[in-house]
């Protein structure tokens, strides 16, 4: 049986064939050609998405209580170290997210805040990004909507709801219970150890939860965000010479980010996005080869906001493994 890792990389690469597949099916050239005509769109693509970025970072810090908030400047940043992750690196769509709250611990914040505020911020994306999903399948419905389209997703979206009660359930004393019996099963006598920071990381959750008007305002802001990306729909098909309204890219992109969603397991969410983009587009007359060159523009910001994400990381994690290594340096020549 593969390990975790393999199993990801096994997915990432079924994944990135079934993008290069499609590519090759509808024509490589016209995919070509229909990202030429997109023009200086990916411009403004890039731009949308560092302002629907930096906004899911001002909804992780609203999270924070004023007396433990770290810097508003430090979760935009981390935000973006963690958009760059999850859709760069080789891991499921969330492992970015823990990066996140370890950068956020580098900085100073302690570990166990900075894990239960990353916790309670993927639900509540996970919250809003429903929300934005049931509005567009609404705007799909009144608009008529295939029967063939609209069923599935709506078949989706229900079944989404209790998934997310059940992510609530677990961070509570249920959820912490279970995490204590399952590291008993391994940890032995050491476990009592790790059973303080477990107590710690859950009445962090409880806190946070606590926060009420901290909640509202951060699903808000996630939620203005997801409207935010819409404009990269827009603007793209526009630039190609299709007349859309904003509402028909509300659709594409709420119910889109729906089926990245389904396939959270699938790093960068390959291959799903692109299918259902080609699903998605075709119901405004968009054609394959389109609808394909748009999500590649659309993948282009993910290397423009991620790369530097990324390198940001690496460059806090290595200021502190040589910090800790001078110390050490420096008492091995007190003692020679």
């Amino acid at each position: 049986m593969p390990s975790g890792k393999q199993a990801t990389l096994i997915v990432w690469f079924i994944g990135m064939s079934v993008l290069i597949g499609l590519t090759v099916w509808y024509g490589a050239d016209h995919v070509g050609q229909a990202m030429v005509s997109a023009g200086w769109a990916a411009f403004w693509v890039a731009l949308a998405r560092v302002v629907a970025v930096a906004m899911a970072g001002a909804g992780w810090w609203l999270l924070f209580p004023r007396v433990e908030r770290p810097s508003v400047w430090a979760c935009m940043a981390f935000r973006f170290v963690r958009e760059g992750a999850n859709a760069l690196l080789p891991l499921a769509q969330i492992g970015g997210d823990f990066i996140g709250a370890r950068c956020l611990a580098l900085r100073g914040v302690r570990g166990t805040l900075a894990a239960a505020s990353v916790i309670v911020d993927v639900l509540m994306q996970a919250i809003s990004q429903l929300v934005f999903a049931i509005i567009g399948l609404i705007l799909l419905i009144a608009m008529g909507g295939n029967e063939l389209i609209v069923w599935p997703l709506a078949i989706g979206i229900a079944l989404a709801l209790p998934m997310l009660g059940g992510f609530l359930l677990l961070q509570g004393e249920r959820g912490q219970r279970l995490v204590k019996r399952v590291l008993s099963m391994f940890a032995g006598d050491r476990s009592w150890l790790m059973f303080g920071a477990v107590d710690e990381l859950f009445a962090r959750l409880e806190a946070f939860y606590s926060y009420r008007r901290g909640v509202i305002r951060s699903v808000t802001w996630h939620l203005a965000g997801w409207f935010v990306g819409a404009i990269e729909v827009w603007v793209v098909l526009k630039f190609m010479g299709y007349e859309i309204d904003f509402g028909d890219a509300v659709i594409i992109e709420s119910l889109m980010h729906a089926v990245r969603g389904a396939a959270f397991a699938v790093p960068g969410a390959l291959g799903a996005q692109e299918g259902g983009l080609i699903v998605l587009c075709a119901i405004f007359g968009v054609p394959p080869e389109a609808a394909l060159a748009l999500s590649l523009v659309k993948r282009i910001p993910d290397l423009v906001i991620g790369v530097p994400g990324l390198v940001v990381w690496q460059a806090m994690e290595g200021r502190r493994f040589f910090g800790t290594r001078r110390p050490v340096a420096d008492n091995q020549n007190e003692r020679a």
